[in-house]
C-alpha cells in the first residue's frame, strides 16, 4: 500500500528525515535511514538521502511501512495541559498574529519538555485558541526560572526567519535583574570566555553583554542587561564571574549565604525588538509582581 504526500510551503527546504519524524512518525534515526535506503520512502519517485532538502510541491511516496515498537524503549509523551494551564494562558499573550506570538513567560515553566520537566510552554500553546490549525515552533529559549518576553513562531517559514535574525544579531533583547552587592560602575561591558561541555570536550566561547546600573544600595543592585551574544546561561555566568550573582540563582552563586533569602530567580526578559520587511517590532513585558514587590521593599527603582 502506497501513501502520497505533497510538500507544502511550510516544509520547503526542510530535511527529508526531519519532515518524516515531525509529520509521519517519530522513529529512531537509524531505522529511518534504513527505511530510506531500502526505497520505502521516495521523493518524486526517486530514492533520496535522509538529508535531502525538500522543495515546495515535492511528492513523497511511502510504501507499506509497518514499524514494530521497541517494548523496552521509553516513549516520550507530550505534556497534557490542565484546565488551569489553558485558562491562565490567555493572560500571557502580548502579541498574536498569523505568523508568530509574543508571550510573557511565567517563572517555573520550561519552554520545551525535558528529562527533568514535562510541563512546558510549547505543549500548552498547542491547546490554545491562538494556535488552532497550526503548531508552535520555538525560535529561542529562556531559562525555566526566568520570566519575560518569548517569541514563538506559528509556521516553519517564520521559525527559520527568526533563527536567521538571531544568528546575525538583528534581534535585540533587554533584561532586568537584581544582583547581590553594590555595583559601582554606571555602565560597562562584560567580555568573558564562557565554557560548556560537548561530551567530554570542554568548549570555550566568547560572550559579550552590555550593562547599565539603574539603582543600587549597599546590599543589592538593579541592572539592565543587553546581551550581544546568546550563549547558554550567559547572563547568569557573567554576573557570577564579576562577583555579583543574580539574586535567587541556585546554580550560579558564590556560597550558601544568600540561598534562602529569595527562592525566585530575579531575572526578567524585559524588552525585545527587531525588523521584518522594514516593519519595526517592539515588545515589552512587565516584570512579575514578586519582582516589583522586591524592588519596592528594597527601595530600588527601575526609572
Amino acid at each position: 500500500m502506497k501513501k502520497s504526500f505533497i510538500i507544502t510551503e511550510e516544509f520547503d527546504k526542510s530535511r527529508l528525515d526531519r519532515w518524516f519524524r515531525r509529520t509521519i512518525l517519530n522513529i529512531p534515526q537509524s531505522l529511518l535511514e534504513k527505511t530510506i535506503r531500502r526505497g520505502d520512502i521516495k521523493v518524486n519517485g526517486k530514492k533520496k538521502s535522509s538529508s535531502y532538502k525538500l522543495k515546495f510541491n515535492d511528492e513523497i511516496n511511502i510504501y507499506d511501512l509497518n514499524f514494530i515498537p521497541d517494548k523496552h524503549k521509553k516513549v516520550s509523551t507530550p505534556y497534557k495541559p490542565t484546565k488551569k494551564d489553558i485558562s491562565s494562558s490567555s493572560s500571557i499573550f502580548i502579541e498574536n498574529n498569523e505568523n508568530f506570538v509574543v508571550i510573557n513567560k511565567p517563572s517555573g515553566i520550561s519552554v520545551q519538555s525535558g528529562t527533568k520537566s514535562k510541563r512546558n510552554i510549547l505543549d500548552i500553546l498547542k491547546s490554545t485558541k491562538e494556535f488552532k490549525n497550526t503548531q508552535p515552533y520555538p525560535v529561542h529559549r529562556i531559562d525555566k526560572e526566568t520570566t519575560g518576553v518569548l517569541i514563538v513562531s506559528k509556521n516553519r517559514k517564520y521559525a527559520q526567519l527568526f533563527t536567521s535574525l538571531f544568528r546575525i544579531r538583528k534581534i535585540h533583547k533587554v533584561y532586568l535583574c537584581v544582583v547581590l552587592g553594590e555595583v559601582n560602575k554606571k555602565k560597562g561591558v562584560f567580555r568573558d570566555d564562557l565554557f560548556h561541555y560537548e561530551g567530554n570536550e570542554k568548549v570555550l566561547t566568547k560572550a559579550i553583554t552590555h550593562f547599565t546600573l539603574l539603582d543600587t544600595n549597599s546590599n543589592y543592585s538593579l541592572l539592565k542587561l543587553s546581551p550581544e551574544t546568546g550563549r547558554k546561561h550567559q547572563l547568569r555566568k557573567h554576573l557570577l564571574m564579576h562577583g555579583h550573582p543574580i539574586l535567587g540563582d541556585q546554580k550560579y552563586r558564590i556560597s550558601n549565604t544568600h540561598k534562602s533569602q529569595n527562592s525566585n530567580l530575579m531575572l526578567h526578559a524585559y524588552k525585545i525588538n527587531f525588523s521584518i520587511n522594514n516593519v519595526k517590532y517592539n515588545f515589552s513585558a512587565n516584570p512579575p509582581e514578586i519582582f516589583t514587590k522586591f524592588l519596592k521593599e528594597k527601595y530600588l527603582k527601575i526609572y
